[in-house]
């Protein structure tokens, strides 16, 4: 009866033994852990690096265009202001021994008068000349006449005549060399010279 409750025993134990044998150990994770918190902070500090740089880029060419316009705009303004000035240089002329305004000067001398009055702090200096006919006396009278004729004009159209010098070269500059009608007539002329206020004039 021993036997038989040993042989008992002794089968019970290989049958445990091979059951538990013939199971499959439970797998292993080799799969590294990863931290999510820290991945989740490098991912956010990627996104906020590329908007900075974004930014910056941005930022830099707002910076040029907003320079270019400057330069454009002061590119504009010179030009405005030295076709204003070149308007302001364009001289009369006038017949021989004459010192009325002709009617073909009229319109320069209306563009001075606009310039003067968009341009309150201008000041500016008439220049009368002659040819080399006549006497020196006779010469420098007439100049004056020339002078004041245009001045006058500039005068009756609105101008302030404190701002406006006056003052007669006679034959002593030409304009053009020459003994004949074609140098004459260059340079029987008013020449209108800027005294002050002339930076960066404004357009009428």
């Amino acid at each position: 009866m021993k036997s038989v409750s040993w042989l008992l025993v002794l089968g019970l134990s290989l049958a445990a033994v091979a059951s538990s044998c013939g199971k499959n150990p439970a797998p292993q994770n080799t799969t590294p852990a990863v931290d999510t918190a820290a991945e989740n902070q490098r991912v956010r500090d990627s996104i906020a690096a590329a908007e900075a740089e974004a930014a910056r880029r941005a930022q830099e060419e707002a910076d040029r265009l907003r320079q270019q316009q400057q330069a454009d705009s002061l590119a504009a303004l010179n030009r405005s202001s030295e076709e204003v000035s070149a308007t302001l240089r364009t001289m009369i002329h006038f017949d021989y021994d004459k010192a009325n305004i002709r009617s073909e000067d009229m319109g320069d001398l209306d563009a001075k008068v606009a310039i003067l009055q968009a341009n309150p702090d201008l000041r500016i200096r008439i220049g009368g000349h002659c040819d080399e006919r006549g006497s020196d006396e006779y010469n420098l009278a007439l100049g004056n006449r020339r002078a004041q004729a245009a001045k006058q004009y500039l005068v009756s159209h609105g101008v302030d005549a404190g701002r406006i010098e006056t003052q007669s070269w006679g034959e002593e500059r030409p304009f053009v060399d020459g003994h004949d009608e074609s140098a004459w007539s260059q340079n029987r002329r008013d020449e209108f010279e800027v005294i002050s206020g002339g930076d960066n004039l404004r357009r009428p």
